[in-house]
């Protein structure tokens, strides 16, 4: 009892520290919502895109509908690797662990995705500003190009991807450029559809930003440390309130209420970057490639409609002349009756019915 302490400032701390979890909390879940939209915004633009090329594919070519469906289906798997670079499996070039396939190999430098929070590279570019600083140097490594995203980029593009810094955004340069080269198709083909189908891929290159901005910016890291001290004075001086009330029950009351608020507090941690493994986004990888390439000629049949018409065209025509041969069989009688019924016979054996 001597070494108890009053209530009332544990109960005037409560409103301030619901705060503190409360807007943390809520900031990383509007992170995480915000996460999720981006990434259904880039399964629909890739649906929709691969849906206006093979609509355009009279225009555009056979053969570069396949080259800029293979981009887009590479697309998603790069963009994960640059905001989560974990994933990718990279092995060092002059690591002696690692035997290295010449053959099946593709060289290539880390493409991650810097985080503001980084002193190094925050003070590499404030030095940058002032001096001639030369760049920060980059690892060379390997990774086996037989696997995805590697395999699905098609020709030269592996080894030009390769050695970009930023390669989503490649993918996206370049299927702009190869929808800007194609010639003028008119009527059908014109400006305005080339302009549409550019018009996907900035969507899918402002993705990248919204991606980075998600994943560079974090929650303030003073705001963080002032919520996570705050709480644990508040537990750490609640045994000493709670004890003349509950006695030998405050040590399960405290710990009970301490693994519910450091729990709320390290949720907010974990989903304020989404793409850390809060979100699948191999699912949605997946989802793209199975969409754009896997299911294609199943997709192809609903853009064939020419055989379908001429069927349907030749099956009404003999529909109508029944239709008029029963008429007219309705319409006379008497003695001529035999006679039409016999040409009618013969009219119906040259349909083929």
């Amino acid at each position: 009892r001597h070494a108890s302490l009053p209530s009332l400032p544990h109960t005037m701390m409560v409103s301030a520290m619901s705060l503190l979890l409360v807007f943390r909390t809520n900031s990383a879940y509007q992170r995480f919502v915000e996460g999720r939209k981006i990434w259904n915004d880039i399964v629909d633009t890739s649906r929709d895109f691969s849906r206006y090329i093979k609509l355009y594919e009279f225009a555009i070519g056979t053969s570069k509908v396949r080259r800029i469906n293979a981009l887009l289906a590479s697309f998603p798997y790069l963009l994960r690797h640059r905001i989560r670079p974990s994933l990718i499996s990279m092995r060092r070039v002059n690591d002696p662990e690692y035997e290295r396939d010449p053959e099946n190999s593709l060289l290539l430098y880390p493409d991650a995705s810097l985080r503001d929070t980084d002193p190094d590279v925050a003070a590499l570019a404030y030095d940058g500003e002032d001096s001639a600083v030369p760049r920060m140097k980059r690892e060379l490594c390997w990774v086996d190009k037989r696997a995805l995203p590697w395999k699905l980029l098609p020709g030269s593009s592996l080894e030009l991807c390769a050695r970009a810094q930023n390669r989503p955004l490649w993918v996206c340069d370049r299927m702009a450029k190869e929808l800007s080269m194609v010639d003028d198709v008119l009527p059908r083909w014109t400006n305005r559809e080339r302009l549409a189908l550019i018009g996907c891929v900035d969507k899918l290159s402002r993705s990248i930003g919204a991606c980075e901005r998600i994943h560079q910016t974090v929650v303030p890291l003073n705001y963080a440390r002032h919520a996570l001290r705050s709480l644990t004075v508040w537990l750490w001086t609640l045994p000493f309130v709670m004890a003349k009330d509950l006695g030998l029950l405050t040590g399960p009351v405290v710990a009970v209420l301490s693994w519910i608020l450091f729990g709320v507090y390290e949720i907010g941690s974990r989903i304020e970057d989404p793409f850390q493994g809060t979100l699948r986004l191999s699912i949605y990888c997946d989802a793209i490639r199975r969409d754009v390439l896997t299911d294609s000629i199943a997709r192809d049949t609903a853009f064939e409609l020419e055989e379908e018409s001429k069927v349907s065209v030749s099956e009404e025509g003999k529909e109508d002349a029944i239709f008029e041969l029963d008429s007219e069989s309705e319409e006379y009688g008497g003695d001529d009756v035999p006679v039409k019924k016999k040409k009618n016979d013969s009219f119906l054996e040259r349909l083929g019915l």
